[in-house]
């Protein structure tokens, strides 16, 4: 409802994740392009490595279906369990959290094979990691992709030194886009992926300091820094001919 965001007509869909922290996921879109017909928040149950009668409250995997400009699509928003503890640690949580978001899709798959899916959001691994790699299997190459299978265009930016957020001189890749094999083919008629990018603007990142490159967060020592975000934006392009 901000005046400069009104003339858009952004419709938001979005559940209370118990998530301890108070995060949850959202879809935001432009009600003139997308017109949502189902949604519905799956929740991820996950435990203590070490007390396993203790349950890790964590987000949802909200699944939203609907028409994009008279198409219909399927879009899973996704924040996965963070790397707290560890990346090794803690890496189970994150492969239940794959395990999920596969079962989600297959169960798509079974509906409509030929499924047009974006999975997508803050994975907290990146696109070599178990979670990715081993169980959602993604192929890195549109040609190689079969049916029901999914393409991470993501995976040979992050071999290329590509990341969205920066840590100890280290970049990560883990905020991704993830699409289903409808989405690969050449015949553009329909919607098909053209390209996917990193939104890393200058004015997103610090101009100066230890920290300079880095993503700007708009939160650091427990105070607003004025920036944006802690990680880039990613996107997607989908195009068709008129």
């Amino acid at each position: 409802n901000q005046e400069t965001l009104l003339g858009r007509q952004y419709g938001i869909i979005q559940f209370d994740s118990p998530d301890r922290r108070g995060i949850d996921v959202a879809l935001i879109y432009q009600k003139k392009l997308f017109t949502p017909t189902n949604y519905r928040a799956h929740e991820l149950l996950i435990y203590d490595n070490v007390d396993p009668t203790k349950r890790i409250f964590t987000r949802d995997q909200l699944v939203v279906s609907g028409m994009l400009d008279g198409e219909k699509m399927h879009f899973i928003v996704n924040h996965w369990p963070s790397r707290s503890g560890g990346e090794a640690r803690s890496r189970q949580k994150r492969i239940s959290a794959a395990k999920l978001n596969k079962h989600i899709m297959d169960s798509i798959f079974v509906e409509e094979p030929y499924a047009k899916i974006i999975t997508m959001g803050d994975l907290n691994d990146d696109p070599t990691s178990p979670s990715v790699k081993d169980i959602l299997k993604p192929k890195k190459k549109r040609e190689n992709v079969g049916t029901k299978q999914l393409f991470n265009p993501m995976e040979d930016m992050f071999k290329n030194g590509l990341g969205t957020l920066a840590w100890r001189d280290g970049w990560n890749l883990f905020d991704q886009m993830i699409l289903s094999s409808e989405f690969t083919k050449k015949d553009y008629s329909t919607y098909r992926f053209y390209k996917a990018g990193i939104y890393n603007k200058s004015y997103l990142a610090n101009s100066k300091g230890q920290y300079k490159g880095y993503p700007y967060r708009s939160f650091g020592n427990g105070s607003f820094t004025g920036g944006y975000s802690d990680h880039f934006p990613v996107f997607v392009y989908l195009v068709k001919e008129q």
